[in-house]
């Protein structure tokens, strides 16, 4: 079984991650590792502002995905610090948040066909206001937050209405809570989606 933890970027995703990993040994967490990604997409020098450079970013990424996915499945349930949903929304929503009409799906048909497959079976979304997450911003150093400005005005609410209208996605409201707290509920979500999926028949 797969679940996905979803939000904006300062949502406390990874806090809650960090949380399972103590307290839930028996799910596999696994988390965002996209350094060797990011340096070769560095190294080729594409420009995800130009449509050629996107398709090509958007295919490494994509397969990226496939691979982690591949890697995930050995495990009996395996929840995921943004998985493969994150990298289909991305590919579809951000020419838009940009202002460009580009075709994307159409050059890139059988990637996005491939990673449908890689899709979680339920996501959770971590919600949370702008004044929530701009503090949770300011007091995390310990990673770039030069993009976060674009993602809150620009992709966040495309990210909303994307991810709040699909039957597969629950959605947990973190404003007023502690990390431990949404830790405490997102291992409450875990554990549901465990007992339905034990449930369902073979």
């Amino acid at each position: 079984m797969m679940l996905s933890l979803q939000g904006c970027m300062a949502v406390g995703k990874t806090s809650a991650a960090d949380y399972l990993k103590e307290h839930a040994p028996y799910l596999h967490v696994q988390y965002e590792d996209t350094n060797a990604l990011i340096k070769e997409i560095t190294r080729r020098q594409l420009d995800k502002n130009t449509f050629e450079g996107f398709v090509e970013i958007q295919r490494l990424w994509i397969q990226h995905e496939i691979n982690r996915w591949e890697k995930a499945k050995n495990f009996p349930c395996t929840i995921m610090d943004f998985g493969a949903e994150e990298i289909e929304f991305y590919t579809l929503h951000y020419p838009k948040a940009i202002g460009k009409d580009w075709p994307v799906e159409e050059a890139l048909g059988d990637e996005l066909k491939a990673l449908k497959r890689c899709l979680p079976t339920r996501i959770l979304f971590l919600d949370a206001s702008e004044a929530f997450l701009r503090r949770n911003k300011e007091s995390d150093k310990s990673r770039s937050r030069n993009f976060f400005d674009f993602y809150l005005q620009d992709l966040l609410p495309l990210k909303r209405q994307w991810f709040l209208g699909q039957e597969q996605v629950d959605v947990l409201h973190v404003d007023g809570l502690t990390r431990e707290e949404v830790g405490q509920q997102v291992k409450i979500w875990c554990d549901h989606c465990l007992s339905l999926n034990k449930n369902q028949p073979s």
